[in-house]
């Protein structure tokens, strides 16, 4: 029922669910108490709703949120508290005592002052969001940004202006108890002192050298070093917050790229979500600044996502434009007819450029380039199941997409079938769960079922620890746990000292050069974490694994034979060359599933009772009798290309060739435009040379 309860509320746990009941209970309470009249009463009832909502807000809670959506926002709630508290003077006979017109006065200036103060605070946040935020670029030395105000000015800013009443409001109870008036107008002296002290304190944040320079000045600075780096290669992106991995998967390219590389992004949220890069990152959010920027120097463009504002790029006539997308399956986003309007599409691939022939979306063959995957060069071949060991087979179902097709996932219809069977299995083997990030946010239907299948798993992890026929190495797991929490700790540290946490947006670009060092050490303490977080825990534990840590290809690497649905995630567990299966959600049939799905011609094909399971598990058991082990190297070079030369080989190659087209391009224009000048100059200068040859000849024939 409290579980129910949450999730209606859509609270994060119980503490928050009982804040929210306290909070809401509270004002009816301080009502009865102000009718009563009870002083005491009162008092408890106030303490409660700003704990209440202090706890609330500390959270993040999404029911303030909802409540300022209702009109019952922040300032309402101190409002309502604050006339009940009037109302409890005037019920104990107050309404010609000083301490009543005080009270009304101390909160009409209280009030009169929220409008200073969140107007400065407005002001001072505007004027400190950059036209143009960066990271790892050095504005520094070009350019002034002077430091924020301290955190503890605009950090939570409204709550803490209002919660300023506490020394009034207590002042006043206090004086309505001992029936004094001086405790009150302490009070009130107190809340109107730090009230007008506070906005006071945000007056110099806008004005003189505290304010960062104007947009001009930040643009001539990103300029002025856009023109010493001369970018060559540009990542354009645009998309929401939660999309920032289709460019977080792009990063490790960037880095290894051979020219010289820029990243553009058109949304703060991305920039925030970006993961740590040592790759120049310029995030331009309006459209006009973007086209004004000087990025003459840049040949090639890769897009990782087909978006409205690619416009913005895509005009630019000097630079050729790559489509390069965020995955590669046989979902109708590989071949989407915008893919057109870009001068070459890179497929990882000989299947990517079948899928835009079959569809006939407008993409030529001659503008396809088969580039390979680099970011599956961490992925691991599969040698076998080690000696000693269970198969471990990871369950990683996409997530129900927008459209409702019962094809898209097969965590409503086959999930817990195939949970099942794989906790049941025999001989055994151990199951990994972990779904997709968005798994829920539109099916209620699936995101039940993931609960359910979470559940199952848990389940099944507690039964298996308890069965004796599975012994664990608890020293080991101790001290893989102890260099666990000594690691995240460590990075904890390092990102803490090099991250934008506790920094605003003008600080970020002014301090947002990256230490290469940490950087690096941060790389290397990860790879130490995904080790000592498989050695904490039994191999035969069964896992739920959520969140980033450890990522989808670290699972790819300890398991031994994946279940999936139609995703990038299936072609990329290819590059394993290790058993998988797909589910037939929407029960097409097997044949035409195959013939409808590239990337599954090699897998075993589950239908929705997921009754073949058997046979992917008889081939990770049984490597030597897998049927379709042949299948799955020729599919893997036709989905992802030759294993040689490396995929980073590949794309190096494909951006100098792309590169070269775009500088010739260029050099034909200047040509042309070169001509086409002097012939203008030849034939303005032509006739006025025979006008004055008609003049001399005039002259000296008379």
């Amino acid at each position: 029922m409290i579980s129910t309860a949450i999730r209606v509320a859509r609270v994060g746990s119980a503490a928050e669910l009982a804040a929210a009941v306290l909070m809401v209970a509270g004002f009816p309470a301080l009502m009865l108490a102000a009718l009563v009249p009870s002083v005491p009463a009162f008092a408890a009832a106030a303490a409660v709703t700003y704990l209440a909502d202090h706890y609330l807000h500390r959270k993040g809670s999404y029911l303030i949120n909802r409540l300022g959506k209702v009109r019952a926002g922040l300032s309402i709630r101190f409002l309502i508290r604050q006339l009940l508290l009037i109302l409890l003077l005037a019920r104990l006979s107050y309404a010609d005592n000083l301490i009543y017109y005080g009270a009304i006065a101390c909160f009409i200036a209280f009030y009169g002052l929220q409008a200073p103060h969140g107007a400065l605070v407005t002001l001072i946040r505007n004027r400190r969001r950059m036209p143009v935020a960066t990271r790892n670029i050095d504005l520094k030395s070009r350019i002034r940004i002077p430091d924020a105000p301290p955190r503890g000015l605009l950090h939570r800013s409204a709550e803490k202006m209002l919660h300023l009443d506490l020394a009034a409001v207590a002042g006043i109870l206090v004086a309505a108890h001992m029936k004094s008036a001086l405790v009150g107008f302490v009070g009130i002296g107190i809340t109107v002192a730090l009230s007008s002290l506070y906005v006071l304190a945000l007056v110099p944040y806008v004005r003189g050298r505290k304010i960062p320079p104007k947009a001009e000045k930040v643009l001539a600075a990103v300029d002025d070093w856009l023109g010493e780096y001369q970018p060559e290669t540009v990542l354009y992106f645009s998309g929401s917050k939660d999309s920032a991995y289709q460019v977080n998967m792009w990063l490790d390219t960037m880095e290894n790229l051979d020219s010289k590389p820029l990243i553009i992004l058109r949304e703060r949220a991305i920039l925030n979500n970006l993961a740590p890069t040592t790759v120049p990152v310029i995030c331009v959010p309006g459209g006009v600044h973007l086209m004004n920027l000087d990025l003459s120097t840049v040949r090639v463009a890769l897009y990782a996502a087909n978006v409205g504002k690619n416009i913005h790029m895509l005009r630019v006539p000097t630079m050729k434009h790559v489509f390069i997308g965020h995955g590669d399956s046989d979902k109708l986003a590989s071949v989407n007819p915008f893919s057109k309007v870009y001068d070459e599409v890179w497929t990882a691939g000989r299947a990517g450029r079948d899928r835009y022939a079959i569809a006939d979306v407008g993409v030529r063959d001659d503008d396809i380039v088969e580039v390979g995957r680099p970011q599956l060069a961490p992925i691991q071949t599969w040698q076998g199941v080690p000696d000693g060991r269970i198969p471990t087979v990871l369950y990683a179902p996409t997530w129900e997409g927008w459209d409702g097709n019962p094809g898209n996932t097969s965590i409503v219809l086959a999930g817990e079938n195939i949970v099942k069977k794989l906790v049941a299995a025999d001989p055994p083997v151990r199951v990994l769960y972990k779904p997709h990030p968005f798994t829920g946010t539109v099916s209620k239907e699936a995101g039940a079922a993931h609960q359910r299948i979470t559940a199952l798993v848990r389940k099944a992890a507690a039964e298996r620890a308890a069965d004796a026929r599975f012994t664990a190495d608890t020293a080991a797991q101790a001290q893989a746990k102890t260099e666990l929490a000594r690691i995240e700790a460590r990075i904890a540290q390092l990102v803490g000292t090099g991250g934008d946490k506790g920094r605003d947006e003008a600080e970020a670009t002014r301090d947002g050069l990256v230490d290469v060092a940490r950087h690096e050490e941060v790389a290397r303490l990860r790879a130490e974490w995904n080790d000592a977080y498989w050695r904490a825990f039994p191999t035969w534990e069964h896992r739920v694994i959520t969140g980033a840590e450890p990522r989808l290809y670290d699972c790819f690497n300890v398991s031994d034979a994946m279940v999936s649905d139609i995703s990038s995630v299936v072609s990329d567990f290819i590059a394993s060359g290790k058993p998988y299966a797909v589910t037939d959600s929407a029960e097409v049939g097997a044949e035409e599933f195959k013939r409808n799905n590239t990337a599954v011609r090699a897998a075993v094909i589950l239908s929705n009772s997921a009754k073949e399971l058997g046979e992917l598990l008889s081939a990770v058991r049984d490597p030597a009798a897998d049927p379709l082990a042949e299948d799955r190297k020729e599919l893997k070079q036709y989905l992802l290309g030759p294993d040689e030369p490396a995929s980073i080989d590949q794309f190096n190659t494909a951006v100098a060739n792309l590169a070269l087209k775009a500088e010739t391009r260029n050099v034909g224009q200047e040509s042309r435009v070169a001509a086409a000048t002097a012939e203008a100059e030849l034939a303005n200068a032509v006739p006025g040379q025979r006008s004055a040859a008609g003049e001399t000849d005039g002259v000296g024939a008379g």
